[in-house]
């Protein structure tokens, strides 16, 4: 309700620019495209309209202010977002000409207008014919119109609004799991087969007992003990026979599941640890936990039970078919009359069921979510005091999960009874043709006797597929949720040849370099030669694109266009984990698992000896803390390392990497969360990796990259200063006023702080330089 009472506010401040734009337009000048921003330059609510047309781009502010620009070659449309406000800049080759924020609610639409303007730019650039090359059929959704970026499988916004049905189809491809162990479904079938045929003899011998032995004894005729014996002992055997088949048969196939299932879940694990870091960007933990974890758990029930069962139900009621029409033909018939009924219901309610679970499936990993985001996150819940909130998050989720669950049962909990209430009819139906046909002398009151023992069986197995329906549709939803995790392929692929790594230099060359990140370009154009055992310094502004070129030298991306070279060679022909076994990384905030210190030292080398995990300790300058915990080396970490200081994680995780003994090394703000007395300690841990290695490091406070031969400067994406620091402070250019501006900063806090002078004095320019 709130969404459309929204979107008719935004109509209706849309209707006066909307009727000013019409008066505006000139003769043959159609609108291509509309926008509505949101935020004003101080970034406060407002409502202003950008209309691009087949000639100018006009804008209007709330106050009525009308500002046009002719459209031309060399003038551009740039979107950027950043802190969850979305940016257009409109610019020619020199200036900027114009600025409009927005939230990111209506960036879609921000998309079309960029694309759009793009578009006509080209066409008027080409006399108004757009080459085909400059048409990207892709670019946009053909169903909504969004942007789509150039790996993008699927539209996540149709993905959101119109799920796609799951179908029970989908189960079919769970043979490619089931097909190693077809011996022993083949022996399980077999099992199935007989002991259903052995359940099937009771009802049979009930005629001659009926017919040859209580009858007749009503008539005055002697029972023979022999002839009781006889058909007692057949009833007594087939069942113990049916008891024998039937254990054997469920315990194979009990066996069988549960392999297929694990087997579902290491692929499905594995191969999610193939995928690239975009893939997670855009997951919750909870919701890949729950596929993983409750999918498969719920494919397994359903394989080792239900379609157990349903396979039992199909034999049974095709051989008790059977057996109906060989004992009476005309009672057969009157016994199929409820049968179309119960097809007709079931085709009409497993529609609904299909798309209700597969909506169950998403409302519950939004259950999951919750817990995936509070439980690693208690310190900061219980730091804000925000349990109150969490807990209400949480009850809403439930809530919805309820609500969700209470529609589908409206539909199961008709279905289910109507089901068994057309068999009971059938059944009525049955006797009173019966009588009729025993009154007509046509058949005896043992058959009609044993057809009323299998027609409730066979009723009972109708009865039992139709609720096998609701678990068919659970196992399908899931099998789907399973499968678009299995389908979706990296963007970081093997190469089908991957080249050898002989003896690593660590020569990085990096040559026209550019990457996109969905629409933005967030590389652009960049080149830079490293040589092997070089400290390179990466310095910017936050947003410039350090850590995006970090990422892309340790190939978590591809680059979308140039090269990426190690010793000569293009990365993307080394098999990917050989190539990230010479490089260490040591991160800003250190990931550390749950188990021993000496375990999560070893995590890159897990073979490695004590002596070795010492070793690297030691030149990290852990051995004397790690010696004072109680189990020393054996002491456990907590998750996510919560028993340590974030400088003890941070020694740790130098010690992971130079325990690997890398090549290459990565350094991305690693001291920028601790104290300046833990920043020494972690600094001369540093100064031991960083020996003989070709270290690249991201650095914020500038004084910890004193040490490196030279400092690239990053704005916007691109390189805009290279060189050693005391060269860059003389050219008084980009880094200059980075590190002039740091220093201002320092001086501020520190007088803020009280601290003399002199003191700051040493601690803003500890390159030795003022």
């Amino acid at each position: 309700m709130q969404h459309h009472h929204r979107a008719a506010e935004t109509d209706a401040a849309s209707r006066p620019f909307e009727a000013e734009l019409g008066r505006r337009l000139v003769p043959n000048e159609n609108v291509l495209a509309t926008l509505q921003v949101d935020l004003s330059d101080a970034l406060q609510f407002t409502s202003n309209l950008l209309a691009l047309t087949s000639a100018r781009l006009l804008a209007c502010t709330q106050g009525g202010e009308w500002r046009e620009w002719a459209l031309a070659p060399g003038i551009g449309l740039r979107l950027l977002d950043h802190g969850g406000v979305g940016t257009l800049e409109l610019h020619d080759d020199r200036n900027r000409l114009a600025l409009w924020h927005f939230t990111l609610a209506i960036n879609p639409a921000a998309q079309r207008l960029v694309r759009q303007f793009e578009l006509r730019i080209v066409q008027i650039a080409h006399g108004g014919l757009v080459p085909h090359a400059a048409v990207e059929a892709d670019a946009l959704c053909p169903v909504c119109h969004s942007e789509l970026s150039p790996d993008t499988e699927e539209c996540p916004v149709c993905a959101r609004a119109q799920p796609p049905q799951p179908s029970t189809w989908v189960l079919l491809r769970l043979w490619r799991f089931a097909r190693p162990y077809r011996k022993q479904l083949a022996t399980g079938f077999g099992l199935t087969l007989a002991s259903t045929a052995a359940t099937l003899v009771p009802p049979y011998l009930t005629i001659p007992l009926m017919d040859d032995i209580l009858i007749p004894f009503q008539n005055g005729k002697q029972i023979e003990p022999g002839l009781v014996l006889l058909y007692l002992g057949g009833l007594l055997a087939s069942a113990l026979l049916a008891w024998g088949l039937g254990w054997a048969r469920t315990y194979i196939l009990a066996l069988v599941s549960e392999r297929i299932g694990a087997d579902l879940r290491t692929t499905t694990y594995e191969h999610l640890l193939r995928l690239s870091l975009d893939y997670f960007g855009g997951k919750r933990t909870g919701d890949l936990m729950s596929r993983i974890g409750a999918e498969t758990d719920r494919i397994n029930v359903f394989l080792s039970l239900h379609a157990l069962d349903f396979v039992t139900d199909v034999l049974m009621i095709l051989m008790t078919a059977a057996i109906l029409f060989s004992i009476s033909p005309w009672l057969a018939l009157v016994t199929l009359v409820p049968l179309p009924f119960i097809g007709w219901m079931i085709h009409t309610v497993r529609d609904r069921l299909r798309t209700g679970f597969e909506k169950i499936d998403r409302v519950w990993s939004e259950v999951t979510n919750v817990l995936a985001d509070t439980i690693p996150g208690i310190r900061v819940v219980k730091a804000f005091a925000q349990e109150k909130r969490e807990a209400r998050r949480f009850y809403d989720a439930n809530q919805h999960n309820l609500q969700v669950n209470d529609k589908l049962n409206k539909t199961w909990a008709l279905f289910t009874p109507t089901v068994s209430l057309l068999t009971e009819i059938g059944l009525l139906v049955v006797w009173g043709f019966g009588i009729w046909l025993v009154s007509k002398s046509q058949i005896t009151v043992g058959v009609l006797t044993a057809f009323i023992a299998y027609i409730g069986r066979f009723y009972g197995r109708l009865d039992s597929m139709s609720r096998i329906v609701s678990v068919t549709q659970k196992a399908a939803a899931g099998a789907k949720r399973i499968f678009d995790i299995l389908d979706h392929v990296s963007n970081v692929p093997e190469p089908a040849h991957p080249v050898h790594m002989e003896r690593v230099q660590g020569a990085i060359a990096l040559r026209g370099v550019g990457f996109r990140y969905g629409s933005r370009a967030v590389i652009k154009g960049l080149d830079l030669e490293i040589r092997p055992g070089e400290m390179i310094g990466l310095v910017g502004h936050s947003g410039s694109g350090k850590s995006t070129l970090v990422n892309l030298i340790c190939r978590f991306y591809d680059v979308t266009e140039g090269v990426i070279a190690l010793d000569g060679t293009d990365i993307r022909r080394f098999a990917v984990a050989d190539y990230r076994r010479h490089i260490g990384l040591v991160l800003q905030e250190p990931f550390l698992f749950f188990g021993t210190i000496a375990e999560n030292i070893a995590y890159g080398k897990p073979d490695a000896t004590r002596g070795e995990i010492i070793v690297a300790a030691r030149a990290a300058h852990a051995h004397e803390f790690i010696l004072r915990l109680p189990h020393g080396y054996d002491s456990l970490v907590g998750e996510r390392g919560q028993g340590l200081s974030g400088g003890e994680r941070q020694r740790i995780s130098i010690a992971r990497a130079l325990l690997i003994d890398p090549r290459i090394l990565i350094l991305d703000e690693a001291t920028s969360a601790v104290d300046t007395e833990t920043e020494k300690e972690i600094q001369r841990a540093l100064d031991n990796l960083v020996q003989g290695r070709t270290t690249i490091a991201i650095a914020h406070r500038l004084s910890t990259l004193r040490k490196a031969d030279r400092l690239v400067v990053m704005d916007r994406g691109e390189i805009v200063e290279v060189g050693p620091h005391d060269t860059l402070m003389e050219r008084q250019g980009a880094y200059w006023r980075l590190y002039e501006a740091q220093a201002r900063r320092a001086e501020e806090d520190a007088q803020a702080a009280g601290v003399l002078p002199e003191a700051l004095s040493h601690s803003a320019h500890p390159a030795g330089q003022s």
